[in-house]
């Protein structure tokens, strides 16, 4: 059936142009193989066969930055070169826990940019920094390198332990990647007292000899509280905790009621059997689906989604705040919102039982779940019932509801989606998700792995439907308009390389062609090793080796989901690229929307820092739950479990534990029955006597002997599976034998 016009018309896609980062390394291709050539910019563009005035903007953009970088020159006559010998670069400093660091320059094929840590200077984690390189040793491919000058200060401030001093006091950092304490003067201690959980400030940090200094800005409490030592984690990762009172004052303002003249302008759909599906202790519900059948037999599906952009306006102290936090933050024991509760658990939120404004993309599908056509438009919605997803589970299993039948036809169209999405390419990743209940006081009471279930699915297939057709209707215009887009680009060869050999050592092959994995092969290998026990250990690997998806409004598709077009739509209340979109699209619904209003510098710079702060959300919310594993194997030292080797390194195996996900390290310090020398070619650590061999993928007995919530690390010795002695009791035990005994 021939496709009709959508509301936002998604035209024939025209001929690509190069993409900003293809643009680098063209150009840096041509001045590197021409390294004795010299070429003016007309000459390069020629050569480079740019045609469109886009993309000679675009190429003048890059040639600059290229520049800026000293990856090319410019010479006498205004005409480049490649530059061969940079002495002086610009990049980020990664610094490792130990002291020394590495410079990450982009756009420089070669490896970071080591810096001993006698040449670190006054600079930080984080920090944007010029470097000066040394020259490389003889054989050596890395290149040493010095902090010369910090040209922008990351850190502004931190999260740590306050430790007075008599008349001064330091802060601690939590983060182990700053190795300094920072020092505070005797009248800016803020009224903390002795080992609190406090954010300092870096003011000034001008002698390498010396500490940076700051001030106590705020008290979290004691650094024993449970919730206090989540809270710092996060802080540490500069996410925001609280709301300013001015954006609290605003947000109260907004009213609660629709005005009149949306119910006028908007599509209503309140007469369809909207519903949600989200956890169970969710309140910010930002997506919701109908389906009806169709008298052509076809099915009628809305994804609709919290019209935010409605309420959140550019340039409002609101909107300010919420580009700041980028993300929503899901924390162990909290949800740190992206925006304040009046909008995202009630005005936006798609609660039973009331009229929401709403973005909708109505999709017409087959039985087959072929897409027949579909359209973006503005909505008045009614969700009739709100599900967790253990109801729609069990209605899916059997169980009765009056929803029964959308919500079973919703999970049929879904797995068909799915299947479609797989066989097109995209990468079958199902990552077991931990799950840690807490008591009342936020100590941990069970860690378990959550199911993945088939109403997870449903969901996730009909976002990512909605989310790659809102692209496709930008991205598939003959007149490019600017966009935010989801992109993930192919993995690196490098990467890719090692996670072949590392499942060598599980007894699995990955096939490689010309370096490059397909995705066809990456399937395999996940549907191999599904339901054995070492299937979380080579998914998590299988993930490391991918690229970091980002947001960008260079669209280069989305390698891992197997999308040319692809962008993020559907969760507004939760993601600021989400709102982006939103208003882009609202942008271009308008008659003779004009793409030049649009600054594609500002909003690339704005998927940037988007993206940044996904990447800290996503580092705070990991790093909460492996607290909390910590904390609950504390509970357990003396304990035996069972688990398998993840890796193996001169220095120990690592462990993970079934069913509890964590793992913890066995130090060759603590292999008391043998002398173990490791052999890297084979990953494995081999008993000089007994020839007993440990490697990656071997199922294992361990205790565990040590764990620290501080450094967050757990200490495993191997035991004989036959080793039945019981285990001595913690401290923790012998409290709660002596409090059963005397109730008896």
């Amino acid at each position: 059936m021939a496709r009709k016009r959508s509301a936002v018309s998604s035209s024939e896609a025209h001929p690509q142009s190069l993409t900003r980062q293809q643009l680098r390394q063209a150009i840096l291709s041509l001045l590197r193989n021409n390294a004795h050539k010299t070429y003016h910019p007309k000459e390069l563009a020629r050569r480079l066969n740019l045609k469109d005035y886009e993309a000679y903007q675009r190429f003048w953009e890059v040639l600059a930055e290229l520049e800026h970088q000293h990856l090319i020159a410019r010479v006498k006559g205004g005409r480049y070169t490649y530059e061969r010998r940079p002495y002086r670069l610009e990049g980020i400093l990664r610094v490792h826990p130990q002291g020394y660091g590495f410079v990450e320059v982009e756009g420089r094929e070669e490896a970071d940019i080591y810096i001993p840590e006698a040449h670190m200077g006054t600079a930080l984690d984080g920090d944007r920094v010029l470097v000066g390189l040394a020259a490389p040793a003889r054989g050596n491919r890395r290149r040493e390198g010095e902090v010369l000058q910090v040209l922008e200060r990351r850190r502004t401030q931190t999260v740590g332990t306050f430790q007075p001093h008599g008349s001064f006091a330091v802060v601690v950092p939590d983060d182990p990647r700053l190795t300094r304490d920072i020092y505070v003067p005797p009248n800016a201690f803020g009224g903390a007292q002795a080992g609190d959980k406090v954010v300092v400030s870096i003011d000034q940090f001008t002698d390498p000899k010396g500490l940076p200094e700051g001030r106590v800005l705020a008290v979290l409490g004691p650094s024993s509280d449970p919730a206090v030592q989540v809270l710092a984690l996060a802080l540490s990762k500069d996410v925001r905790s609280s709301f300013p009172e001015i954006v609290l004052r605003e947000a109260e303002r907004i009213p609660d009621a629709i005005p009149e003249a949306e119910y006028q302008r908007r599509l209503d759909l309140r007469d369809r059997e909207v519903f949600t599906i989200d956890p169970s202790d969710a309140k910010d519900f930002d997506d919701a689906l109908h389906l009806r059948p169709l008298p052509n037999g076809h099915i009628e599906i809305g994804v609709h989604i919290a019209d935010v952009s409605f309420y959140v306006h550019p340039g409002t102290t609101l909107d300010e705040e919420a580009y700041a936090r980028g993300t929503s933050v899901y924390l162990v024991d909290r949800v740190i919102p992206m925006l304040p509760e009046k909008l995202s658990n009630q005005v936006c939120s798609l609660r039973p039982g009331e009229d929401k404004l709403t973005f909708s993309v109505l999709i017409e599908l087959t039985p087959e779940a072929e897409l027949v056509r579909y359209r973006i438009s503005e909505t008045i919605t009614h969700s009739r019932h709100r599900f967790t997803y253990e109801e729609a589970q069990a209605i899916i299993e059997g169980a009765e509801h009056p929803l029964a039948d959308p919500i079973r036809l919703a999970h049929a169209l879904a797995q068909k989606l799915r299947q479609a999405r797989l066989e097109a390419g995209a990468i079958d990743f199902d990552l077991p998700e931990v799950k840690v209940e807490l008591d009342a006081l936020g100590y941990p009471v069970k860690v378990y792995r959550k199911a993945r279930l088939a109403a997870h699915q449903l969901i996730e297939e009909f976002m990512l439907l909605a989310n790659r057709l809102v692209a496709e209707t930008i991205g598939k215009r003959r007149q490019a308009l600017p966009f935010v887009y989801r992109i993930h680009d192919r993995p690196d060869a490098q990467k890719i390389y090692q996670l072949a050999q590392y499942v060598r050592a599980f007894g699995y092959r990955l096939e490689l062609e010309d370096g490059s994995v397909s995705s066809k092969a990456l399937n395999a290998l996940l549907h191999h090793v599904k339901g054995t026990p070492e299937e979380p250990v080579i998914e998590e690997a299988a993930l490391r080796a991918m690229a970091k998806a980002r947001y960008s409004t260079q669209n280069i598709g989305h390698y891992g989901l197997a999308f040319a077009y692809y962008t993020h739509f559907t969760s507004p209340i939760r993601r600021y690229p989400d709102l982006m979109v939103h208003r882009l699209l609202k942008h271009y619904l308008q008659p003779q929307a004009a793409p030049t209003l649009i600054d594609i510098e500002a909003l690339e710079a704005r998927c940037e820092h988007c993206s940044e702060r996904e990447r800290a959300a996503e580092e705070a919310e990991r790093d909460s739950v492996r607290l909390k594993q910590v904390q609950y194997m504390q509970q357990h030292v003396g304990e035996t479990f069972w688990g398998v080797v993840s890796s193996v390194t001169p220095f120990g195996a690592f462990v993970e534990l079934d069913d509890v996900l964590v793992d913890g390290l066995v130090h060759v310090r603590d292999m008391g029955d043998d002398y173990y020398e490791y052999d890297e070619r084979r990953y494995t650590l081999r008993g000089l006597y007994t020839g007993k061999r440990y490697r990656p993928g071997d199922r294992v007995r361990v205790m565990v002997i040590r764990a620290d919530p501080a450094t967050r690390q757990i200490d495993l010795r191997f035991v004989a599976e036959d080793d039945t002695s019981p285990a001595p009791l913690t401290r923790r035990r012998k409290k709660r034998a002596s409090t059963r005994g005397a109730g008896r």
